[in-house]
């Protein structure tokens, strides 16, 4: 069975379903779950700071949130009597799903679960899809975790 349970979590109600799910799925199976977040790193950069003040002073801002959101994560497992593995990864440009995917692999995972904002159209068009990237690249089974239609903007 599922043994390894990666879940990619950003705080978002979608992906807290993803890891209510990953839960389920972990108490059935014995499984251990390890939660991935990605700090952007050049998401805020506007090019008006300087790149130290960038370095120094946004880029720790943004790890500090990213640890607190795995924080936030692993207290929903323990919550439910599980522990959880976190992992913080920096991203300096990379598609989301790649680094999914290269942690999948890295770490062995036998699954992914991952929150998705179900969205189409032309949404789905112009936004991309981290999810369906993650379905075509993914080595192990994905399961998807549709958030309600509440959690979507």
């Amino acid at each position: 069975m599922y043994q390894r349970i990666l879940v990619p979590f950003d705080a978002s109600p979608t992906s807290r379903k993803g890891l209510e799910e990953a839960i389920r799925l972990a108490r059935l199976s014995g499984g251990a779950l390890r939660l991935l977040h990605v700090v952007e790193v050049t998401k805020y950069a506007t090019g008006f700071e300087t790149c130290a003040t960038y370095i120094n002073e946004v880029i720790p801002v943004m790890k500090q949130e990213g640890h607190a959101i795995l924080e936030q994560g692993k207290r929903m497992a323990e919550g439910s009597g599980l522990s959880a593995e976190t992992v913080l990864l920096e991203s300096m440009g990379s598609r989301l799903a790649d680094l999914i995917i290269n942690e999948a692999t890295t770490w062995q995972a036998d699954i992914i679960v991952l929150g998705t904002h179900g969205r189409r159209g032309m949404d789905r068009l112009l936004l991309g899809s981290d999810a369906e990237q993650v379905i075509r690249l993914s080595p192990v089974p994905v399961l998807l975790v549709r958030g309600n239609e509440a959690s979507r903007p």
